[in-house]
């Protein structure tokens, strides 16, 4: 049980509902040790909602295209990941014209140009992954539970799958283009008329290729019927359009500190795809010293501008290209994986009971107040929806692998992940790995926390 301490009234407006209760957790929060590989990630959330066609997002060069300041000229070769989520609507509600998101890859070079796709998932809102309710705490070994498509896109791909919608691998001729996406986001027979779509995939090439996500509205046969976009259709709109829109919200400035702070969505290339981290003491120490019994510290994830939780870390990657209206680092870290390792260890003289769990406090800055804030009941706005993947060693020193699918509201302090019986001395490696989901709100925090001896 973990040590929930000092209780707090907390005023709100409506004075009807009685204030939640908040609830202090006493403890240390440690920075998150390791870093963002450079790996780039070309991610395409801005606009969220797409009610205009043309570029969401465009790496190609500027040279030759009607809108220059559409283009971000950034190419991309070896690794790098493609993130896209993108909404639907139908406006007016009597328009319910198909929606289709393109992704595109241009071969600039006088060799063909060889992409592998190791893993790939894109699912819509509606049918395939509906935002339902869900247990807070829910076993998923087999990836059948899921709460949006952003849920479950993460969940696939966190398992190593290439969605059979996918190739292992295209081939674009020299100087030739070729679409990597070219899907719908229907609206029609949904009530209310609204769909999403979220992608994310893991490439590798052997030359050098540049990308654009794009949308448009389907086009008619002569029967009246939709189909979807041509090759010719899409360079033509890429050649051709401005940036989509409605535009988002425009960012606050990242040095500006009152509030509120307007974050932005993401169109850009972030740098970054993996957080590997060895959690250990210090630099030079081989092992992670459980906490006291009764104790507990935390690792802060995702931690951002403004919701450091008093590291002063902040992880968001940094954007290496992005639109001027749309956010300066990629908040959230969308599709990014998260790879840690505890070699945990008992240094006592007794057997310990010790928990991991993944946590979603208050966000804040500065620890004011002596250690992490909760609700005693939880808000009602999801923060975290998303699986994590735990590996370890059970008591009869066995492997195991355990997929746990979690649902966080605001300032709720979740269930252990796993919880490990060590002897004196023992030492016991526990690897946690999640890819950050669409839809969550940062900052997190991995506790881990040693039971209080019975008295």
């Amino acid at each position: 049980m973990l040590p929930l301490l000092l209780i707090f009234p907390v005023a709100q407006s409506t004075p009807a509902t009685p204030p939640p209760e908040e609830v202090v957790q006493i403890q240390e929060v440690r920075p998150l040790l390791g870093q963002l590989d450079t790996v780039p990630t070309f991610n395409s959330n801005s606009p969220e909602l797409v009610l205009k066609e043309g570029i969401l997002l465009s790496t190609f060069p500027p040279d030759g295209k009607k809108v220059p300041t559409a283009h971000l000229n950034f190419p991309f070769r070896g690794r790098f990941d493609i993130f896209a989520h993108h909404v639907a609507k139908a406006e007016p509600a009597e328009n319910l014209r198909t929606l289709y998101l393109g992704i595109i890859l241009h071969n600039p070079s006088s060799e063909p140009v060889k992409v592998n796709i190791w893993q790939a998932a894109s699912y819509l809102s509606q049918p395939d992954a509906p935002f339902i309710q869900l247990p807070s705490f829910s076993q998923n070994l087999l990836g059948k539970i899921f709460a949006g498509p952003g849920d479950r896109v993460m969940s696939d791909v966190l398992r190593g799958r290439r969605q059979e919608i996918f190739p292992a691998q295209i081939e674009i001729p020299s100087g030739q283009s070729q679409m990597l996406l070219n899907l719908p986001i229907p609206v029609q027979g949904l009530t209310p008329p609204l769909n999403g779509r979220s992608t994310f995939m893991r490439l590798q090439s052997n030359g050098t290729v540049y990308a654009a996500s794009l949308a448009m509205f389907a086009r008619e046969n002569p029967d009246g019927s939709e189909r979807s976009p041509t090759l010719e259709e899409w360079q033509n709109l890429l050649n051709n359009s401005d940036v989509s829109g409605p535009r988002d919200k425009i960012p606050t400035p990242l040095e500006e500190t009152g509030k509120p702070r307007i974050y932005g969505r993401v169109a850009g290339v972030a740098a970054g795809s993996r957080w590997r981290a060895l959690l250990v003491d210090n630099p030079k120490a081989r092992y992670l010293t459980i906490p006291q019994p009764g104790q507990v510290f935390s690792y802060a994830l995702s931690s951002l501008h403004g919701g450091t939780l008093g590291t002063g870390q902040i992880q968001s990657a940094p954007m290496l290209v992005r639109y001027p209206d749309t956010a300066y680092r990629a908040h959230g870290n969308y599709g990014i994986q998260y790879n840690l390792k505890l070699p945990l260890h008992n240094n006592t003289q007794s057997p310990q009971t010790v928990s991991l769990s993944i946590q979603t406090p208050l966000k804040e800055d500065q620890l004011f107040k002596p250690g992490l804030r909760f609700f005693s009941t939880p808000a009602r706005q999801v923060f975290f929806r998303g699986t994590v993947r735990v590996r370890y060693r059970n008591d009869q020193n066995q492997p195991q692998t355990q997929f746990v699918h979690l649902v966080q509201k605001r300032g709720q302090p979740g269930e252990p992940l796993v919880l490990l019986n060590l002897k004196p001395g023992d030492r016991s490696l526990v690897e946690v790995d999640f890819l950050y989901p669409p839809d969550a709100t940062p900052p997190q925090v991995l506790t881990v926390s040693t039971q209080a001896e019975p008295r």
